[in-house]
């Protein structure tokens, strides 16, 4: 198929360094309604196996596992897959294993599994690699799901996400944020460039699915949130964390009183299913 660009992923292994537990508690998790429609187009019956690739803490893992018999959760960095075995201790979840390693050198055997899932990371991995070995690894008419969501704190048009953007950005020494189109995605993340690499790869049946939610932010859930990303970690703030967040928090409330700011969250998966 012509006209994939192949984004050569340039993330360094440490990005997200420091982000496990704020990932853990302010990432928002994927609607209910969005696992249930994704399990149902998969065709899964309750058995069998996921994979769960550059799983973070588990966001997707520990949310599906009651729909597997074993659950595979693999992620580059040590400190996500610690917080993903507390978390499932936490819940109660005992099918998923965890496995410290980079989603490109993931062995499994051929036609073994009933689902694979990739969720807000598809952009930093060997897309095609991943994509190929994904099809031999999965079962006939089982399916890859590439998961995502866009929040927009760092773009779109109103004026309290431009007050998050610019606040980011004079404390990172990224500079004043560019407006975004709200949703916009990074290079290589589109459901569009998801759908033509899966085509590409050899997928059929290939089509997004999207989703849309209301969804409340609060200043403490805004920095959280922050913390969970590889641009505004603590990590990179170090000393200037707390007044950072001083200022943050008094550019928003000179916006809102209320401390509420509303977003529509949008999310969604773009499947692709194996032939047999």
């Amino acid at each position: 198929m012509d006209g994939v660009e192949y984004i050569k992923p340039d993330f360094p292994a440490d990005a997200f360094a420091g982000t496990a537990a704020y990932y853990v508690r302010y990432r928002v998790p994927y609607p209910r309604r969005l696992l249930d429609d994704l399990i149902g187009r998969a065709g899964v019956s309750g058995e069998g196996t996921l994979l769960d690739l550059a799983c973070g803490p588990g966001r997707v893992a520990l949310d599906l596992a009651g729909s597997f018999r074993e659950v595979r959760a693999v992620d580059l960095e040590p400190e996500m897959i610690a917080a993903g075995r507390g978390e499932a201790t936490r819940r109660g979840v005992s099918n998923v294993s965890w496995e410290v390693g980079r989603a490109e050198d993931t062995v499994a055997p051929p036609a073994s599994l009933d689902l694979i899932t990739i969720s807000d990371a598809f952009h930093r991995l060997d897309q095609r690699l991943v994509a190929q070995r994904a099809l031999l690894w999965l079962k006939p008419r089982r399916c890859l799901a590439i998961m995502g969501c866009s929040f927009g704190l760092l773009g779109g048009a109103e004026p309290w996400k431009r007050t998050v953007a610019d606040v980011v950005g004079k404390w990172t020494g990224r500079g004043p944020a560019p407006a975004l189109a709200p949703g916009k995605k990074v290079p290589g993340s589109s459901p569009e460039h998801c759908e033509r690499v899966l085509r590409d790869c050899g997928f059929g049946d290939v089509a997004t699915h999207p989703f849309a939610e209301p969804h409340d932010w609060t200043i403490e859930t805004i920095t959280g949130y922050l913390y969970s990303t590889s641009a505004c970690s603590r990590r990179i703030l170090g000393e200037t964390a707390r007044p950072f967040e001083e200022e943050l928090r008094a550019a928003l409330l000179a916006l809102d009183a209320g401390g509420i700011y509303r977003e529509q969250m949008r999310c969604g998966y773009t499947l692709g299913r194996k032939d047999g």
